[in-house]
């Protein structure tokens, strides 16, 4: 029988595969036991990883930090990825305040901490440990030990700190969650309030009575305004067109035109009438309309169409087609021509079967290619983002520069990524699934890590005489900003459940949470608003450690 404990007691790539995928199978199995209609979900693992600590189990050291390392840049460069695409223009729309909500815990948070200082008797370098370790940011313990380095102060005491709130400041967020839950949040509340709406289109059918556009075409009509438009077919004396930008606007024509909801008043002044038909309906047969027009959806997968903008592929002349709408994950936008295409998108292209045929062609329509992901790409981004964390930041009246780190770093380069790559022809896109199981693989990994790591010495750290205090302080600077500010933003009635979530999560740096979070809420508004405000939020973060250090001792 000793080879099978050597399988878990002597220290080998056997074993750090075996004992990492033991605490990961464990906790994801306990997880879902749920205890008065609550369950932790994939955040039990960092629990059970603290008990295989505890009863011995462990890993090579630099094994260990290496797996939690990749593990966690993983999570969070996959989960800017996959929020990237739409978050700058989540971030116009809502963004700002939604880091505002995030900058009010912060600030909370620290203000407790200081306050805390003389009702409590812990000196400052114990406290801005435990305030790094209540809110599970690894990055603002670096720069409060550099900070104390600098000074020719010993850094083990807050360390030490750090690491005994630490697991209640995993805990702490979730408890808050659940208790919200639990007491103030209505049905209501879980419903998905979208950060913006998920169909920027609408089509309305529009009557040309107006004598001004009449005899001009679609392109003359298109110059006279700063409307967007797509008028996908005419109906005229019972024959219906597949328009042009040539193609003449004549009186009584019968247009359908896609817009959006912000233009669709003006249209109706510029045409002239719109017809009581509502053509914005779920399921509606797009082919069952006209016999010899057909509405197909193809699959963007010709990768040099990647980044290129739908005016620069003339679609009506080269194939005599109209593309109206481009699908883009869960989000319909207006295909106008300043839209730039990304490889993965679904776009509606309108006109005769032969011309349809053509086009679907030309756009790639492989649904078997985008079933393979790209990770080649995703493993290049993380190397980006492993980069752009370790660049040093020098800010004024700081003599140590501070650094994104390995969470920071990968999520904003995720985000710049999604957002940006097609622009720069760079292919990002990851199936949902793909993305998905990266995302909790990657988080998996690093809560199996961090518990493993804490579990060794976390008993032992607490029944230490200040053990304990600094458990409840560690606690109180958790939970108490996160309820405050996510029952006030609650109150609001603004944000759903998910939002708030996703908010509380992000502000407090804890991605375990957001586990949690995602595990029992609908939707991805959780992961969008947690997107939103984890790059500012962490980045404070370092700053005030690093100022309380420098500037109060």
């Amino acid at each position: 029988m000793d080879w099978i404990s050597s399988l878990f007691s002597i220290h080998s790539s056997i074993q750090t595969v075996i004992v990492i995928s033991l605490v990961i199978a464990a906790g994801l199995a306990l997880g879902r036991i749920k205890v008065m209609g609550i369950s932790l979900g994939i955040a039990f693992v960092f629990f059970t990883g603290i008990l295989a600590g505890h009863i011995g189990l462990s890993v090579d050291t630099h094994t260990l930090d290496y797996i939690e390392t990749f593990g966690l840049s993983m999570f969070v460069y996959c989960l800017g990825l996959h929020v990237g695409p739409n978050f700058f223009g989540s971030f116009r729309e809502e963004g700002m305040a939604l880091n505002l909500w995030s900058l009010a815990v912060i600030a909370l948070g620290t203000v407790i901490a200081l306050i805390l200082i003389p009702l409590t008797g812990v000196s400052l370098p114990d406290m801005v440990g435990l305030l790094c370790g209540a809110t599970t940011n690894t990055p603002a313990l670096g720069a409060a030990t550099q900070a104390l380095s600098h000074l020719g102060l010993s850094t083990g005491s807050a360390a030490l700190a750090t690491a005994v709130a630490y697991p209640l400041g995993v805990v702490g967020v979730i408890f808050a969650m659940v208790f919200i839950r639990k007491l103030f949040v209505k049905p209501a509340d879980l419903e998905i309030h979208s950060l913006g709406e998920e169909d920027h289109t609408y089509i309305a059918q529009l009557t040309a009575i107006n004598p001004a556009i009449e005899g001009k075409t679609i392109l003359q009509i298109a110059q006279m305004t700063h409307l967007h438009f797509i008028i996908s077919r005419i109906w005229r004396n019972n024959e219906v067109i597949v328009p042009l930008a040539d193609t003449v606007i004549q009186v009584n024509d019968s247009l359908l035109v896609v817009t959006t909801v912000e233009d669709e008043e003006a249209l109706v002044l510029l045409f002239g009438k719109q017809e009581k038909r509502d053509w914005n309906k779920d399921k509606i047969d797009w082919n069952a309309i006209d016999a010899n027009v057909e509405s197909r959806v193809c699959v963007v997968t010709r990768r040099g169409l990647n980044g290129k903008r739908l005016g620069e592929l003339h679609m009506r002349q080269v194939c005599g087609v109209n593309v109206s709408r481009v699908i883009r994950g869960d989000i319909t936008l207006l295909a106008d021509n300043h839209l730039r295409l990304q490889y993965g998108d679904r776009v509606t292209i309108v006109g005769n079967r032969e011309d349809v045929d053509n086009a679907e062609h030309f756009f790639g329509n492989s649904v078997k290619t985008l079933e393979e992901p790209n990770i080649g790409s995703i493993f290049f981004g993380i190397i980006l983002g492993l980069a752009l964390g370790t660049i040093p930041i020098s800010l004024p009246g700081m003599s140590t520069p501070i650094r994104l780190g390995i969470a920071g770093g990968p999520i904003i380069m995720g985000i710049i990524v999604g957002a940006l790559g097609p622009r720069m022809h760079f292919i990002s896109y990851t199936t949902r699934s793909a993305s998905l199981m990266l995302r909790k693989l990657g988080i998996s990994l690093y809560l199996a890590c961090i518990g493993l790591d804490a579990g060794k010495d976390f008993f032992a750290t607490v029944i230490r005489p200040e053990g304990i205090a600094w458990i409840g302080i560690g606690f109180l600077i958790t939970v108490v900003p996160v309820l405050l500010i996510g029952l006030i933003a609650l109150k609001t009635e603004k944000y759903d459940y998910g939002t708030i979530c996703g908010i509380l999560c992000g502000s407090m740096a804890n991605p375990m949470a957001l586990g949690y979070a995602n595990d029992s809420t609908k939707g991805d508004t959780a992961s969008i608003s947690y997107a939103t405000v984890y790059p500012l939020g962490m980045f404070v973060r370092v700053v005030i450690a690093q100022m309380l250090i420098m500037l109060m001792m």
